[in-house]
């Protein structure tokens, strides 16, 4: 273990802005908390990951679509899954989670989208909210400049899938809100 080198001051300081905000951070973000210019910011970034692979941590320093963020590594998961995994849906609400399902099922899928399967207006606080928690991402634009939102990797850890596939089938009603009457397929 003596083999492992000590941690550099700037390596130190994005180890605990990560750590304290708690949420995935661009290399942007985590240089303007850190008061390092972006260079440095990513080769701490750098360091940090290959200390924590040195290590055989019980962590990992992700990085997923330019986003930094501590993860649990792999092996953990099964462990992980049964205390932490089903936690999640206490937490939401039911326009949150109604929310989230279309998203799931539909992705990617534009707040128009939404809206039009939920039948009310998604307030901006619900998708704000999903986005904060990781479990949706903006993945891009339809023709009409809107976003698209799709699940992320956070949601399926949390909701215990290891594929969006895994997701319950839909049946009946729930089905045939889902299916696109021009094509007759699921969005």
């Amino acid at each position: 273990m003596s083999d492992i080198r000590e941690l550099l001051e700037d390596e130190k300081r994005v180890e605990a802005i990560l750590f304290l905000e708690n949420t995935s951070l661009s290399l942007e973000r985590i240089s303007s908390l850190t008061g390092l210019n972006k260079e440095d910011a990513l080769e701490a970034l750098k360091g940090l990951k290959e200390h924590y692979k040195e290590r055989n941590s019980a962590l990992f320093l992700s990085e997923e679509e330019g986003l930094y963020s501590f993860q649990p590594v792999h092996e953990l998961y099964p462990m992980l899954r049964k205390t932490y995994g089903k936690k999640v849906d206490k937490r939401l609400t039911k326009a949150v989670l109604e929310t989230l399902s279309i998203i799931a099922y539909k992705q990617p899928v534009t707040r128009f989208e939404i809206d039009k399967l939920r039948g009310v207006t998604t307030s901006d606080s619900i998708v704000r909210f999903l986005r904060e928690r990781d479990y949706i991402k903006v993945t891009g634009r339809d023709s009409n400049h809107a976003n698209l939102y799709c699940t992320t990797r956070k949601f399926l850890y949390e909701f215990n899938l290891k594929s969006i596939s895994e997701l319950p089938k839909l049946k009946g009603e729930d089905r045939l809100k889902f299916t696109d009457t021009e094509e007759g397929e699921l969005f």
